[in-house]
């Protein structure tokens, strides 16, 4: 299920944040001047986090299924486990991305 909604998540709230960015970046300084305060600011950084923690989850779980599509890891232990695994591998990762980039003040 997680899946299925991240996958979307990523899919539409892309296109709007880029479809968002670019009328922007046509319009002109001042439009595009506002999209940056908004995409640098706390708001901005949320929604890339919330992002990464989607990319890694929707990666997770891609490979969790395609381990599946082989046959493996159907019975219930092994699926939860391995269920509850990308949910703790992803936020692992979102938490160690975004603390490399706070640390180098890249963001």
């Amino acid at each position: 299920m997680t899946h299925r909604i991240t996958g979307n998540a990523l899919a539409f709230g892309a296109v709007i944040l880029f479809l968002w960015w670019l009328v922007a970046a046509a319009t002109g300084p001042e439009a595009y001047l506002a999209f940056m305060a908004v995409a640098t600011g706390w708001f901005g950084k949320l929604v890339a986090i919330g992002f990464t923690w989607s990319f890694f989850q929707h990666m997770g779980t891609g490979i969790r299924h395609l381990v599946l599509d082989t046959g493996q890891g159907f019975d219930l232990a092994t699926n939860k486990f391995w269920a509850t695994m990308t949910m703790v591998a992803s936020v692992a990762l979102t938490i160690i991305t975004w603390g490399i980039i706070f640390s180098t003040k890249g963001f």
